[in-house]
């Protein structure tokens, strides 16, 4: 299987709110990072995508890869969903970067405009601190505590 199939696979996965689909396209020492997130070893980006399909009951997933280059494929990807803390809908557009590894992802980053995504989550707050180092770092470490706490529920004996 290519790169961009593997890539593929791995949004059609999201899209149809499957983390174990999606999981099973990451190498075993896959690393991702975001705005959001910052960067997690494998099993925390996994968890954060299953706590993320969890929340987001209307959330609607679509892409396309854009271009394939060896073993890095760039995908263009956008999410719609209900941004659970306020209420407000969010249409995020997000590039991701997925370096391959063994027919599967071994890097995957994605960027996004981090203040349009927090004007659009947060209303008036979001437009006026979003782009602050300090907003930015706020969010990541709420984002962090919800992985947490969503990895200590999700733990088994």
């Amino acid at each position: 299987m290519s790169p961009a199939e593997v890539a593929n696979r791995f949004y059609e996965a999201f899209a149809r709110h499957d983390a174990e689909a999606m999981a099973a396209c990451y190498h075993p020492q896959a690393t991702f990072e975001d705005p959001a997130f910052g960067p997690l070893p494998r099993a925390q980006a996994c968890a954060m995508w299953a706590m993320l399909l969890s929340r987001s009951a209307d959330l609607r997933i679509t892409h396309q890869v854009s271009s394939e280059m060896g073993a890095t494929v760039i995908v263009r990807w956008e999410a719609r969903y209900t941004f659970s803390r306020t209420g407000r809908a969010v249409l995020n557009r997000i590039e991701a970067t997925l370096g391959f590894e063994d027919g599967l992802i071994r890097t995957h980053q994605d960027r996004f405009d981090f203040w349009a995504w927090a004007r659009q989550a947060f209303g008036l707050p979001g437009v006026l601190l979003g782009w602050t180092p300090w907003f930015q770092a706020k969010v990541r470490a709420q984002a962090l505590h919800a992985l947490e706490a969503y990895l200590a529920k999700t733990a088994r004996p």
